[in-house]
């Protein structure tokens, strides 16, 4: 009997699939620890925990789950487009962000035909679904560990059809500025769609006026979560605002009843939350400022985030994510990332915090 192997897409076979952050529970049975003690600083999470009233939307929606989702998610892509001010056209709903990528893959490119752009040190899932699709990725170098646009710019080729750019970056926490953006946008040929991952948009201090583009019908393709200054990634919602002209084509890719009862209530809710939001943003630049400068004064090499995280340098990332699994505490080994000296720690409460740089001091002893 033949393998299914022989049947199988190509596509597929050569896949290494996305290895996310370590959950609690496998850390704890793993390794015989409470989950209670256990503290993940591995995937950027919010250490607050979901938006309150995003938990009482959601416990208040479980009575209608025999019923199917709003297959078109009118009241949340309504509320989207009243808080950014523009139509509710120019919004699409995903099962978390990943799935506007995937869309996005769907109606443009095609396989052994197109190519896409990205950077080296980008999230992976780019390249991952670059892969899938059987499309070219072509991967610059960046500067500093920071998109460099310029040579972005100069890979385009007329097989170019989807350039992303992450601001802030992940897994480095760096943006490009908001001049420098504004030069980029300007400059692409008439044959790109520049996707601009904001996913740790709303940590930013002075971010850019990317709506401004998506108002001005720029081929451009905002992608957003619930996942971070909300803290609701484990309902896996996202959204990406595009012009109509985009948008409508991305609705047609998606699956019927993409997101669910249950997510649709709690990201409107959350949308909402300012204080939490205000809270989490408050708490992330407090515990990346104590990061950073204790960094800084072990003398550890590390890279200046501006989201809620920070990459930094100890040498053997593998062998330090490992001693401080036996500690209870989770971060990211860059490894997988092809930077084998970093881990990324996600920015916790400060007890959290203070508690991973104790480890983490006597791990490097």
């Amino acid at each position: 009997m033949s393998s299914v192997n022989q049947i199988a897409n190509r596509e597929i076979l050569n896949l290494v699939p996305y290895e996310p952050g370590k959950p609690i529970d496998d850390v704890a049975r793993e390794l015989g620890l409470n989950p209670e003690s256990i503290i993940k600083l591995a995937s950027n999470e919010n250490p607050l925990g979901p938006s309150p009233k995003a938990l009482l939307a959601m416990r208040e929606t479980l009575e209608k789950l025999h019923f199917y989702p709003d297959g078109g998610g009118f009241h949340l892509r309504e509320g989207i487009a009243q808080q950014f001010k523009i139509q509710r056209e120019n919004v699409i709903l995903g099962n978390g962000s990943n799935e506007i990528i995937e869309l996005l893959y769907h109606t443009f490119t095609r396989p052994g035909e197109h190519e896409v752009i990205t950077v080296r040190n980008a999230f992976a899932v780019y390249h991952l679904m670059a892969q899938l699709f059987g499309v070219r990725c072509i991967e610059v170098p960046d500067h500093d560990y920071t998109h460099d646009l310029e040579a972005m710019l100069a890979a385009i080729t007329p097989k170019t059809r989807l350039l992303f750019v992450a601001n802030p970056n992940n897994p480095t926490g760096t943006r490009v500025s908001n001049e420098s953006l504004d030069r980029f946008i300007k400059a692409l040929p008439d044959h790109v769609i520049l996707v601009l991952d904001e996913a740790y948009y709303e940590f930013l201090d002075n971010p850019p006026n990317s709506l401004q583009y998506v108002k001005e019908g720029r081929k451009v393709v905002l992608m957003r979560t619930f996942s971070k200054i909300q803290g609701l990634a484990g309902i896996r919602i996202g959204y990406g605002l595009a012009p109509v002209e985009i948008a409508d084509l991305l609705q047609r890719a998606r699956q019927p009843f993409n997101t669910n009862s249950i997510a649709q209530a709690g990201a409107l809710a959350g949308l909402k939350d300012l204080e939490h939001q205000r809270k989490t943003k408050q708490i992330t630049d407090l515990g990346r400022s104590l990061l950073e400068d204790s960094f800084k004064k072990r003398g550890l090499p590390y890279v200046p985030s501006v989201a809620n995280f920070v990459l930094v340098n100890v040498g053997d990332a593998n062998l330090v994510f490992k001693a401080l699994l036996q500690k209870g505490i989770i971060v990211r080994s860059m490894v997988s990332y092809k930077m084998p000296e970093w881990i990324r720690v996600s920015i916790g409460t400060n007890e959290q915090n203070l508690a991973f740089l104790k480890a983490l001091e006597e791990v490097l002893k």
